[in-house]
């Protein structure tokens, strides 16, 4: 296994109403409309796996879980921005299915079938509470940060089982439109689930 590093800024949005049961329940609560649509974007402002560093490229994980998360038969496919290379490409499939341990590795069980791996230019933005991804035509997303006693920052979920990190600052998504792997999602209700979060994963050898 390649020893890898890589840490930066994620955001997401998912299909459930706001707030998602999941991470609180370990996986074990159905989602808020039965099943769940996904989309994890994560922007590496550090990293390598192994002498292919990885500072500046970015990826998304697309997902849609039929059911109770924890009963697994997830489908998911990747995004990896355009300007990756084939090196580039091969070490974030590994990092972002789990193939060389990492955070990811966790949740490989439940994976009952990946869509493939998509490239396309990827932009991820944050300023202030307000953050956003877009994939080409497969994703644009963007949520909100929802303010706590500290208007400037967002309410945190902490200690929690979610593979980005254990600290997930909670968001409502203000749009999410998921086009790819064979699958369909809009949202513009501002009511659906969204996430922030910094990560740091380390894997391999």
């Amino acid at each position: 296994m390649t020893q890898w590093r890589i840490e930066g800024n994620y955001m997401e949005t998912c299909s459930c109403d706001f707030l998602c049961p999941c991470p609180t329940s370990a996986f074990g609560a159905r989602p808020t409309k039965g099943d769940c649509t996904f989309a994890l974007a994560y922007q590496i402002d550090r990293g390598n796996y192994g002498d292919v560093k990885l500072d500046g490229r970015s990826f998304v994980i697309v997902g849609y879980t039929p059911s109770v998360m924890g009963e697994g038969n997830w489908s998911v496919g990747l995004i990896v921005d355009d300007g990756a290379s084939a090196k580039h490409v091969d070490a974030l499939s590994k990092i972002a299915t789990g193939a060389e341990g990492g955070p990811i590795a966790n949740l490989a069980p439940l994976i009952g079938k990946v869509l493939g791996v998509e490239q396309r230019p990827i932009e991820i933005h944050a300023k202030g509470m307000s953050n956003s991804a877009k994939a080409g035509e497969l994703l644009d997303q963007a949520n909100e940060g929802v303010p706590g006693a500290n208007p400037n920052e967002p309410i945190y979920l902490d200690n929690v089982g979610h593979p980005t990190g254990t600290r997930l600052g909670l968001a409502k998504g203000t749009r999410s439109h998921v086009h790819a792997f064979g699958l369909d999602w809009d949202d513009v209700s501002g009511k659906n689930n969204g996430h922030v979060a910094p990560f740091n994963w380390n894997g391999g050898a």
